[in-house]
């Protein structure tokens, strides 16, 4: 009588074509994952941007006013640490459940005051956009991704913007004659390698929409100095658009395919543009 002989082990053949298979799947998956992530992200960094705005308009409900986008004796203001330069950010601390950061700030001292280190240097969540991989360690202060809206144009933060935050403004719901429903209040950006951190008052915390939305950004790695006088516009790390807070408190998701022109005219409270639904 014959037996019959029984396999114990795969063939070199059967190996491959399995490892080829599940190569395949990991491969599906993994965009799949990074793109949950992403997605996950974004709506993180969607209720930092709600958080923001809800924490100005309190501010407002509270003092009838928005707060200065920047504090400082005269303007126009440069990206230097040198003078005052307290930024809004400041103000909303004491409303988004920060307040030992507010009360130990010395506004009176300026924001590059010895003093004021320790507050600068705090990490705060909900200024940060979970998508953006640069961190305190990379500049030496805490960063935002947020920033206030001082101006329509390429131009220094002065007294004269057309925004919602500039330098010693004092904005009423009143003085937004486009509607606050047609005027951006803060957006995202990327921070430029020379950032001063959310405290200062500068291009730090500050943008306009004189460029389109996406056209310019930095790269952390790159050291290059940068022009002092430049503002700069708004970007993202999201594909595909940032998100904006509106004067009205709604959050939306602007695309890099907005139309130049009428982005201008949402960074502009008092231009009298007709802009419709957008």
């Amino acid at each position: 009588m014959f037996r019959t002989s029984q396999r114990l082990a795969f063939t070199l053949v059967e190996l491959l074509v399995v490892i080829a298979i599940i190569g395949v799947l990991v491969g599906l998956l993994l965009p799949a994952v990074q793109a949950a992530r992403e997605a996950a992200r974004r709506c993180s960094c969607s209720n930092n941007v709600a958080q923001l705005g809800l924490a100005l308009h309190n501010f407002d409900f509270a003092m009838e006013h928005l707060p200065a986008g920047v504090i400082n004796p005269d303007g126009p203001i440069r990206n230097e640490p040198t003078g005052q330069h307290v930024g809004f950010l400041v103000d909303v601390c004491s409303y988004i459940e920060q307040q030992n950061i507010a009360k130990e700030f010395d506004v009176d001292a300026g924001t590059y005051a010895e003093v004021n280190t320790p507050a600068r240097q705090q990490e705060i969540a909900t200024f940060r956009c979970p998508s953006d991989p640069v961190s305190r360690a990379d500049a030496g202060f805490g960063l935002t991704n947020y920033a206030g809206v001082h101006h329509h144009e390429e131009a220094l933060i002065n007294d004269d913007n057309m925004g919602l935050l500039f330098l010693n403004s004092k904005i009423r719901y009143g003085d937004i004659l486009d509607g606050s429903s047609h005027t951006f209040l803060i957006g995202e950006f990327n921070p430029s390698p020379n950032s001063l951190g959310w405290a200062s008052g500068t291009s730090a915390s500050l943008r306009n929409t004189g460029s389109e939305l996406n056209s310019t950004g930095y790269d952390f790695r790159d050291q290059q100095p940068e022009d002092p006088e430049l503002v700069g516009g708004f970007s993202s790390r999201h594909q595909g658009g940032a998100h904006f807070c509106m004067g009205d408190g709604a959050i939306r998701f602007f695309t890099d395919s907005i139309d130049p022109e009428l982005f201008r005219n949402l960074g502009n409270r008092a231009d009298g543009a007709m802009m419709g639904s957008h």
